[in-house]
């Protein structure tokens, strides 16, 4: 696990987190995918580029370890 993510059941239901925050890992990702540039997000809600490069390096983990399955045509 990276080390400034965190997985806690007491915070945010067990969502991955910005150790520290609770900043979810989905809104810093959704927030850039969404067009925030990676400054905004660092001032709206409290990360570092440090942070921002973790959970970008979460998610690009998790979509590694799926399967995806075509659906038939």
């Amino acid at each position: 696990m990276n080390e400034r993510i965190v997985i806690d059941p007491k915070i945010h239901h067990g969502k991955p987190v910005i150790r520290g925050t609770r900043v979810p890992v989905a809104i810093i990702v959704g927030g850039l995918a969404g067009g925030m540039s990676a400054q905004e997000v660092e001032k709206e809600y409290g990360v570092t580029a440090a942070d921002i490069s973790a959970a970008l390096e979460f998610a690009a983990d998790l979509v590694e370890e799926e399967e995806f399955h075509p659906l038939p045509g």
